[in-house]
């Protein structure tokens, strides 16, 4: 595999713990890179749905992945997300080449660039928290009829497909716009005078141009390795959104963690062991 030379690589909503994460394209994505500084946006273990009986082995193999580009001397900056919310009592923490912090000013090329989540400017997450936990839940269950449906697909030589991204798409109209949570974002890096502001969140890669009183600053959402699997990197002095493409006959679905029917009854056996039941 070829491994592309980046300055900055940066990520975001991988929703690792969870049905909806998609860790093969993931590992596929970081080992085809070595950046200097890799940027975790947010999102990236999902607390909202985090189960301990759900972390399979080819998700953990991301976690490992991320370990070993430490190792070589990446830096990386794991950004706080509202997933992920349980991380922000420890920023800002470093541990070795690791680094939880809830924001990050990068300054490349005489040029300073914003990266955050995004959802601080999302009010709907903060004044609505339990609806928004609930179309959390709503897409988990859409994630599991997902991929079985995949499986089908596959089987039988077809393309797979996700149904979230599906619906998500009828229901924005005109992605095209900013949104008022993007327009204030902006505002924010103007008044600041950053010159490129890059958040995750809405799972939506963007590409955006805004100028206001003479001053100018660029707008990139890096999108989600759930449903567009993007990314944003800088190299050569320019900021850029890559898509993570793979040939047809490379698409596998994810594994499906369905324990056989012998494991499942010693598994069981074992709970009702431990409560002196049988």
């Amino acid at each position: 595999m070829e491994v592309r030379d980046l300055e900055v690589a940066v990520i975001s909503d991988l929703h690792l713990a969870t049905h909806a994460s998609k860790p093969k394209k993931v590992l596929k994505y970081l080992k085809s890179i070595l950046p200097n500084i890799l940027v975790l946006n947010g999102d990236i273990i999902d607390s909202w749905r985090f189960s301990r009986n759900y972390f399979p082995k080819n998700q953990l193999k991301v976690v490992r992945q991320i370990i070993k580009m430490m190792e070589k001397g990446v830096q990386v900056y794991y950004i706080t997300g509202n997933h992920d919310e349980f991380l922000r009592k420890f920023a800002p923490t470093t541990i070795g080449n690791l680094k939880i912090v809830n924001q990050l000013v990068l300054e490349l090329d005489g040029m300073k660039t914003w990266i955050f989540h995004g959802d601080i400017f999302d009010s709907t997450i903060h004044r609505k928290k339990r609806l928004a936990k609930f179309g959390a839940a709503l897409k988990g269950f859409l994630s599991v009829s997902n991929k079985l449906i995949n499986h089908l697909l596959v089987y039988a030589g077809k393309n797979e497909i996700i149904l979230y991204k599906s619906i998500k798409y009828r229901l924005i109209r005109d992605k095209l716009n900013l949104s008022s949570n993007e327009s204030k974002i902006l505002n924010a890096a103007i008044t600041q005078d950053y010159q490129t502001v890059i958040c995750g969140h809405t799972h939506v890669p963007k590409e955006k141009v805004l100028t206001v009183n003479d001053k100018t600053v660029r707008y990139l959402n890096c999108g989600d390795w759930v449903e567009h699997f993007t990314a944003a990197e800088f190299n050569d002095g320019n900021w850029r959104l890559y898509y993570h493409h793979e040939q047809a006959e490379e698409l596998q679905p994810d594994e499906l963690e369905i324990p056989e029917e012998n494991h499942l009854f010693q598994i069981i056996s074992k709970e009702f062991a431990c409560l002196n039941l049988i």
